[in-house]
């Protein structure tokens, strides 16, 4: 892999979504390149006619750890990748991976216990603990939770025909969402459901948080050297994603997050060397619109998600999701005239009743299920921020369904950024919270009995 392909998984890991998403290395050809070298045993030989039997296409296989055995191919042509135990006795967790870049490539990691997998390495988890364990590629990048629950389900219904008995689902950010849509419109589908970091209220919330916090850094950063490269209108791509023809995608997206996020870094710079100075108080204000914390990571994701992503948006949901229209904006670190020059200055955009329509489909969780649910996430998250845990809660607990769920609150976590500096990570989970959630999920689906948790 090239320093280029290096640096650019690390800021799609840092500014798409963290840990959440599944990041496409080693490639399917090369998993490809590499599969004649495994000889099977007699029943991973027995799975592997199953597989085919099962529609799998372009189908390989390799070495897994401890006399395991993954298998990389294709269902309806979406690449998926799925490690087998030793002994398999059939019980199987599948992941659905977060927000990806639009544009990117259309893979998931051809190792699904890999650390690159996403998931905060829940599938090396559940694999350690006899299960198979599986993620599949979407049908579109960048907003895919209809794409992702297309997807998750076919790789279900194929791991059913390969003997699974109970399969379980696990969802990080975006993820999360397409796991909360799985369970209130599939309540048979799976044997439980962990949503990690999740957009488990809506993106209405999310969006709306996130169109704030640009609308505001472009407000109050107007004519200065901090402000936005490109696009300014806050429904739109500032920037493209996409590679022009021939160019390396790699390198092209690396060179566009650089430049977009270049300002943002030089505004904190400055705010740090003057913590009194304008620069600093220009954050404060940002954040106290936005709703996210005044912290590089903080503005750094959601402003490239929105950034880079807002034309898939709107495409993908037909329209504009969320309008500020008539809203009026207040913030404790803003004297009256300058909240009243902020309402009176700001963009103005009004919601498309057809395109809040989809973004309730896919997905406003009405917290009616029946699968066990449990939840984890960090106290603060630089991306999709506390308030949807919260949010789910009340959701919940309206839809009287207290009782199928279980909820973890993880510490706030601080980490390197490839741009410079540290933030707060987005799904910023250790093993232990990890390892915790998941048998916690498990234990409560074996015994039937919903484990007592500390509150």
């Amino acid at each position: 892999m090239s320093s280029i392909q290096k640096r650019a998984i690390r800021l799609a890991q840092a500014f798409a979504a963290a840990g959440a998403i599944a990041i496409a290395t080693p490639s399917f050809a090369a998993a490809q390149a590499v599969a004649t070298a495994f000889t099977p045993t007699a029943s991973q030989a027995a799975l592997i006619e199953r597989a085919r039997a099962a529609g799998a296409s372009d189908l390989t296989t390799r070495s897994a750890a401890d006399g395991g055995m993954i298998l990389n191919g294709k269902l309806d042509g979406r690449q998926f990748a799925l490690a087998i135990p030793p002994g398999w006795t059939g019980d199987a967790l599948l992941h659905a991976h977060g927000y990806t870049l639009p544009g990117s490539p259309l893979e998931v990691s051809t190792d699904p216990t890999s650390p690159l997998s996403g998931g905060a390495g829940i599938m090396a988890i559940a694999y350690r603990d006899g299960l198979a364990a599986g993620h599949s590629a979407y049908g579109k990048s960048g907003m895919a939770v209809e794409a992702g629950v297309v997807a998750t389900l076919r790789l279900q219904a194929f791991v059913k025909a390969l003997g699974a008995r109970r399969v379980y689902v696990n969802g990080a950010s975006m993820g999360g969402n397409i796991v909360m849509a799985l369970i209130e419109t599939r309540p048979d589908a799976f044997a439980g459901a962990i949503a990690q970091c999740g957009v488990t209220d809506g993106w209405e919330r999310e969006l709306g948080q996130l169109s704030d916090l640009r609308a505001a850094y472009n407000f109050l950063t107007a004519g200065t050297p901090y402000a936005l490269p490109g696009v300014q209108d806050v429904t739109r791509s500032a920037l493209p994603i996409a590679p022009p023809p021939g160019e390396n995608g790699d390198l092209f997206r690396l060179k566009q997050a650089q430049q977009f996020t270049a300002p943002i870094v030089a505004l904190f710079k400055a705010a740090k060397a003057a913590p009194e100075g304008r620069e600093a108080r220009i954050v404060r204000q940002i954040a106290s619109i936005g709703g996210f914390e005044p912290e590089l990571a903080s503005f750094a994701l959601p402003l490239t998600t929105l950034g880079f992503g807002a034309d898939d948006m709107r495409e993908t949901f037909g329209g504009q999701v969320y309008g500020n229209v008539g809203k009026v904006y207040r913030s404790l670190e803003m004297t009256p005239a300058e909240a009243e020059a902020f309402n009176r200055g700001v963009q103005r955009f009004a919601a498309d009743p057809a395109a809040v329509a989809k973004a309730r489909q896919w997905r406003q969780v009405t917290g009616r299920y029946r699968t066990p649910l449990v939840t984890i996430h960090n106290r603060i998250d630089s991306l999709a921020p506390y308030a949807h845990a919260e949010s789910l809660t009340r959701i919940v607990a309206k839809a009287g369904n207290g009782a199928r769920l279980i909820q973890f609150t993880a510490p706030a976590v601080e980490g390197p950024l490839p741009i410079g500096g540290k933030g707060y990570e987005h799904c910023g989970f250790n093993q232990d919270e990890i390892q915790n959630t998941w048998r916690t999920l498990r234990t409560w689906v074996e015994t039937g009995r919903r484990p007592a948790v500390p509150e």
